[in-house]
């Protein structure tokens, strides 16, 4: 479970120093809560220019706290963060909406956007607000019109929130628990056991780590779309489409410069058959640190969706 600032819950609401600092107080309270079960509350570096009192925003508000206090909160809106935008999955082209606005670029958009690619995100709202109610329902537009509704879950309440942190599971904590998970959930792969062996001995990122499950549970998807002519399905086919076309595609083919170059290292060792290699140019992308998942594509008719490696860029020039 990932926990985020839900920025809508700013807008403005508050009637005068006492009252926000109330509701920021709360807010820390529930952030300190998240820490004792070793989670983090994201915030968005634009939270601070939200708009809190009147015409103030929060980071203009802020300044009427005590010097501790305003300490405590300048630190993590501005600078310790974390701040989920550095490991986001939407784009600003994809179309968020819920009750009939946009939600596209906030907390609440990423976290729907997260839960329909398999991550557990959930939002955390300042009260009083306009967003004192759970789940938050939001639909995400696609291309062609096609909507996909999702459920967020969203605490506004220390009570609420530590309940929900003490019946989840621990977050993971190192790739050998990442490699276990994924083992175990993405049943449409054929996942190797060596997979994750490059990532031994590099710093657990849990940026990356999220990242890494969502490349994989896009694969995932789309080889469960696959008839057993090798057929997308309609969901498939809309993934494919998303995801492995344009510009800004997550899973691409490497050059044929690269493919010349590394034609060695893009082939690997076949997990299902003894003593064969099996050439993987394709990969999804983890910005940072610069992680790749190659995999096996296109997939033969009757054939697994086979992940071979998962860790450093290999084509490095």
């Amino acid at each position: 479970m990932v926990l985020l600032i839900n920025d809508l819950s700013l807008h403005g609401q508050f009637s005068d120093v006492s009252s926000f600092r109330e509701a920021v107080m709360r807010i820390m309270e529930m952030r300190n809560i998240a820490g004792r079960f070793g989670r983090e509350l994201n915030c968005n570096r634009n939270v601070a220019n939200a708009c809190a009192i009147h015409g103030q925003t929060v980071l203009q508000a802020v300044q009427h706290l005590p010097q501790s206090e305003r300490r405590l909160v300048l630190s993590w809106l501005t600078k310790s963060g974390p701040f989920w935008e550095d490991d986001r999955t939407h784009s600003q082209d994809d179309y968020l909406e819920s009750d009939g606005a946009i939600v596209t670029d906030t907390a609440v958009g990423e976290a729907a956007y997260s839960g329909f690619h398999g991550l557990d995100r959930r939002v955390v709202s300042f009260v009083p607000s306009k967003w004192t109610f759970s789940p938050v329902s939001v639909s995400w537009v696609r291309e062609d019109r096609y909507s996909v509704d999702i459920d967020v879950i969203n605490f506004f309440g220390s009570d609420q929130l530590r309940v929900a942190l003490d019946a989840a599971p621990a977050p993971i904590s190192s790739w050998q628990q990442l490699c276990d998970m994924a083992m175990k959930r993405f049943t449409h792969l054929r996942i190797a056991k060596d997979a994750f062996h490059p990532l031994r001995g590099h710093p657990f990122v849990h940026g990356a780590a999220d990242r890494i499950m969502v490349l994989l549970d896009t694969l995932d998807r789309i080889r469960g779309g696959m008839d057993e002519k090798g057929q997308l399905n309609r969901v498939g086919e809309r993934l494919y489409q998303d995801h492995f076309v344009g510009n800004k595609a997550w899973f691409t083919d490497s050059s044929d410069a690269e493919k010349k170059k590394f034609e060695a290292e893009l082939n690997f060792r076949h997990p299902d058959k003894r003593g064969q290699a099996l050439s993987c140019t394709w990969h999804g992308k983890v910005k940072w640190p610069q992680i790749r998942v190659h995999f096996s594509w296109p997939v033969p008719v009757n054939d697994s969706l086979y992940v071979v490696y998962i860790g450093p860029k290999i084509t490095k020039r």
